[in-house]
């Protein structure tokens, strides 16, 4: 892979040089800022098309302090002694989560960036293609004669075919996104809202309506702030997976990490630590892949279209409200679970509206008790929508490999706009490069060379506390089409099992007709900037 190394002035490089630790690789490492600095560059970062050091550049460092501190001197020697002799000599793993780092992965695929993000333990922001266009090259070299690429994952392995193929689908992306914007200028007039406003809001919807067309090889960045423990288990991970773009960044990233949190993840790089550790996982794969196929499992099925189902439930109402009391009693929960049991539906339907409370924002949820009960639902959607449920943390996520065999949908205003054949086209395109990888041996590759709006087939187990959250975020009216219906589909199953709990996420947006999504969003963005700019 050749990956972009921009280019920096003499005084770019002296400003950035105390604060990343290195200038020409798509992975390294902050240093030297605080914290506070580095959350911001990575909050910012999700929705700046370029990369992290030019963010930095253009818009954090006329701010920087000019004292930086060595992470290398006195104090951190006598430090990284302490942990060596905690941590390793006595394998007390917690100590592994008091110290952490900020890591950019620039430059890395959609296949990949899940596999980053796959630990619960850690922060993770990436780039959104609801907001960024990938409709112009990521570098381009006159004095090479190089006209410029488009942002997707290439390797020589993958042969010039599959060059062809993701040239021509960004091809397409790139015309239909021009076309679609101006439908969606024509279909909801400006009217009396901001200017700017209303063209970010015509953009986000264009970029969403479009997103299913990139295919899986997209780039994109990632920034990770994670404990020692968290980035010692994210390399093991990449250094056992199939994927060889996995291996090739992780290693990067082990390097990077090497420089900043060494004793963190020293075990990784020996041989009867991370060594025995990467060969344990491997050989797990390779186990689950052998009982797959003994069992007559390695078959791809199902219905060409998209589902939400509920598979099973854990607990009750009744279990909900006993476990929500328990930390204010001083009683056995059998004894709570005894007195509710003398309660009537309507003593009980007030008591969990007492017990959750008024609710003035979707933020305020009901405490530990609801973590009692538990929805295991099994989703079929767009590979674009599963990545954004995948992100929340606080549930389990298990999803099979990305294949056409459950088909891709257009979206009906896409047919609206004119571009619904290039659409089809671009999806086509997609599944036979995918089947030509796979019929050539590499299918850990394959999904490469799918478009995200092929649907791929996933779990998320969660308890209702979590499923409150996830319901009433991802059903907002400002979110993607896909995943607004995954969420409202989710609370209908919720409601029809258990009314009490489904009627207490009252923030959960039912609504489904066509609309520009994100213009509220950006009128309350308006008036912000309009209310600081005043103050000021």
């Amino acid at each position: 892979m050749r990956y972009p190394v921009e280019s920096f002035t003499e005084d770019e490089r002296a400003a950035l040089e105390p604060h990343f630790s290195n200038l020409d690789r798509p992975v390294f490492a902050l240093t030297n800022l605080p914290e506070t600095v580095k959350g911001a560059l990575f909050a910012r970062y999700s929705r700046y098309r370029g990369t992290l050091r030019r963010l930095y550049l253009d818009e954090f460092a006329a701010d920087a302090s000019s004292a930086a501190r060595p992470f290398d001197g006195e104090e951190g020697k006598r430090a990284a002694e302490l942990y060596e002799r905690i941590f390793i000599g006595y394998g007390d793993d917690s100590v592994a989560q008091l110290g952490g780092a900020h890591l950019a992965c620039e430059w890395v695929s959609n296949v990949l960036t899940k596999v980053l993000q796959r630990g619960r333990l850690a922060a993770y922001l990436e780039q959104s293609t609801r907001y960024i266009a990938y409709d112009q090259p990521m570098y381009e070299d006159a004095a090479q004669g190089d006209p410029g690429s488009w942002r997707y994952w290439r390797s020589e392995e993958l042969g010039p075919e599959f060059g062809a193929a993701m040239d021509e689908i960004f091809s397409i992306y790139s015309a239909s996104l021009r076309d679609v914007t101006a439908w969606a200028e024509d279909r909801w007039p400006r009217g009396d809202e901001p200017q700017g406003a209303w063209e970010r809001s015509i953009r986000a919807k264009a970029l969403d309506l479009l997103r299913g067309l990139l295919p899986a090889a997209t780039l994109s960045h990632v920034g990770i702030y994670a404990s020692g423990q968290a980035y010692e288990q994210l390399l093991l991970r990449l250094a056992s997976s199939p994927l060889p773009e996995a291996r090739e960044i992780g290693a990067m990233a082990h390097e990077e990490l090497g420089a900043v949190i060494p004793s963190f993840i020293s075990r990784v790089g020996r041989p009867e630590r991370g060594g025995e550790w990467i060969s344990y996982l491997q050989e797990r794969r390779e186990a689950t892949e052998r009982w797959v196929a003994r069992l007559g499992l390695d078959r791809r099925g199902g219905e060409d279209a998209p589902t939400v189902e509920l598979i099973h439930v854990d607990g009750d109402e009744e279990s909900l409200l006993a476990a929500s009391l328990y930390e204010a009693t001083g009683l056995p929960e059998a004894e709570i679970v005894g007195r509710l049991g003398a309660l009537d539906p309507i003593e009980r339907e007030h008591l969990l509206g007492d017990l959750v409370g008024a609710r003035g924002n979707r933020r305020h949820r009901p405490g530990r008790g609801w973590e009692t009960v538990r929805y295991r639902f099994e989703i079929v959607s767009d590979y674009g929508g599963f990545r954004d449920m995948q992100r929340h943390r606080m549930l389990t996520c298990q999803w099979q490999s990305l294949s056409p065999d459950l088909g891709a949908g257009v979206p009906e205003e896409v047919v609206q706009a004119g571009v619904g054949d290039a659409y089809e086209r671009a999806l086509e395109i997609s599944r036979r490069e995918f089947e030509r990888l796979e019929s050539a041996g590499m299918p850990e590759a394959a999904p490469y060379a799918l478009c995200l709006g092929y649907r791929i087939r996933y779990v998320l187990d969660m308890n209702a506390r979590e499923a409150m959250h996830v319901c009433e975020l991802r059903s907002g009216r400002e979110g993607h089409p896909t995943y607004r219906a995954v969420a409202q589909a989710m609370h209908e199953q919720i409601s029809a099992v258990h009314p009490a709990i489904g009627a207490a996420m009252r923030h959960v947006d039912s609504s489904s007709e066509p609309r520009l999504e994100r213009i509220m969003s950006e009128i309350r963005t308006h008036r912000k900037q309009q209310a600081a700019a005043r103050a000021s």
